[in-house]
């Protein structure tokens, strides 16, 4: 019996390079566990692979000491002026990265948060000298190739963000501190980091469109690109403001992204479900490596908003109930992202038959009559960058019934066929299954 994380794994393995499901874990919250709790049952019992904590407490770094997980660890905005002389920032790598970096996988160092976003004069300015010195700092203990800086970005730092083609940093921040933090990270190999909320930008008309549900789509009447989701389009405006000042080749990482579960009365959508949807749809649209319209073929590393519900947090009740765990380690709701047993599904079977299917028996892969459609299509997009997907195109054999189920069933079924009929191969994120019954139909012949 397979893991879901190891189906799930291998799954990735056919998808382009660059996806990670990270989680933002902070502490701001009563009866929580330990650290070492939360590191082993990450580590053990999830598919996180990346961890961004709120700080650089000692016991929390030491805490992931050989669980492989890649942790970032964010320096509080008040430190950002100290870090603007050189000997306070070698300082400051000496004690809180060295001791560590050689058990801890250390990924990055990000300077504030959302430091820009604050209007405080200080911060904006020391930001930049504040990253540099701390480049350095690992540049002299040679730890740079290892642990980049960076640091992460509220969208309030855009001016113009609709459509996402117009996509344009504040006059003022652009050219004088944007521009060279870009010239920075280029320099460095570090990413552009995002904090992407399509939750505090939906309206009650746009609430299919934030949470990836169907919907008709948004049009940028400047390209002609429909926009399927909000985050799309959000990931798209900062890819436009930082084309408009000379830069296209600079990773973006969403730092921060989620949903609450739980709202005040004049909180509205704000609901289980909704979190759920958002999360679970978030996680299999990030890794298809279907991209964005103006950014195709990526997947973007991503980090969820947040581990546990911070109690302490000041705020509306939504605040404090975007969590995905209880502080027991039980979840809040099931986004996939535990290690759980399943059958794998070359013993499974659509019939009702409870026999395991024999070697010497035909399978094809089909997707499960309950499969989402927005799923299902970026099924079919996914696999047909693999196989031939000619016969479900107009004029086809296979086009008609034209409809999203029957395309997305030829089109997996070729991907399962053409890699070897492994089960992992009919996982497409759980929406596929095995049959042993052939769902040819007419001239539509399925390869078994």
């Amino acid at each position: 019996m397979l893991a879901l994380s190891s189906l799930l794994s291998l799954f990735l393995l056919f998808i382009p390079q660059g996806a990670g499901i990270g989680v933002n874990y902070g502490k701001r919250a009563t009866n929580l566990p330990s650290p070492f709790q939360v590191a082993q049952f990450l580590s053990q019992n999830t598919i996180i692979d990346r961890v961004k904590i709120f700080d650089s407490d000692p016991t929390t770094i030491k805490a992931f000491a050989n669980t492989g997980l890649a942790i970032d660890i964010t320096i509080s905005n008040d430190l950002i002026p100290h870090l603007t002389k050189a000997s306070f920032a070698q300082h400051w790598v000496q004690t809180n990265i060295i001791p560590y970096a050689s058990r801890t996988n250390i990924s990055r160092i990000l300077v504030g948060n959302e430091a820009i976003s604050t209007a405080n004069k200080s911060l904006i300015l020391g930001l930049m000298p504040a990253m540099q010195n701390l480049h350095k700092a690992l540049v002299s203990v040679a730890r740079q190739h290892k642990i980049k800086v960076s640091t992460a970005h509220s969208l309030g730092i855009l001016s113009t963000s609709v459509p996402p083609s117009a996509g344009k940093f504040k006059d003022g921040y652009d050219t004088a501190v944007i521009k060279p933090l870009l010239s920075f990270l280029k320099a460095t190999g570090s990413p552009f980091m995002v904090n992407a909320y399509p939750f505090f930008g939906f309206t009650v008309d746009t609430l299919d469109y934030a949470l990836f549900r169907l919907n008709n789509g948004v049009v940028d009447n400047e390209t002609g690109h429909v926009y399927a989701n909000m985050l799309d389009a959000q990931l798209d405006a900062v890819h436009s403001a930082m084309k408009r000042l000379g830069f296209t080749d600079i990773d973006i990482v969403i730092a921060e992204t989620g949903w609450p579960s739980f709202g005040g009365e004049s909180e509205v959508s704000v609901t289980m479900d909704l979190a759920l949807d958002y999360n679970k749809n978030l996680i299999r649209h990030v890794i298809s490596g279907i991209g964005t319209p103006l950014m195709s073929n990526r997947t973007f590393e991503t980090y969820i908003f947040e581990l546990f519900n911070e109690d302490l947090k000041s705020g509306p009740a939504s605040e404090r109930n975007f969590g995905l765990f209880h502080a027991d380690l039980t979840p809040v709701y099931d986004i996939g992202i535990l290690k759980t047993e399943v059958t794998p599904p070359e013993k499974t079977t659509v019939t009702n038959s409870t026999n395991p299917i024999s070697d010497n028996v035909k399978q094809w892969c089909i997707p499960k009559l309950n499969a989402d459609k927005t799923m299902l299509q970026e099924n079919i997009i996914f696999a047909c960058t693999q196989v031939d997907c000619h016969p479900i195109q107009p004029g086809g054999f296979c086009f008609n019934p034209d409809t999203i189920h029957a395309h997305a069933a030829y089109a997996m079924n070729e991907y399962f066929r053409f890699y070897g009929k492994n089960s992992f191969d009919c996982y497409f994120g759980g929406s596929g299954i095995i049959s042993t019954s052939d769902p040819s139909y007419g001239s539509c012949k399925f390869n078994s």
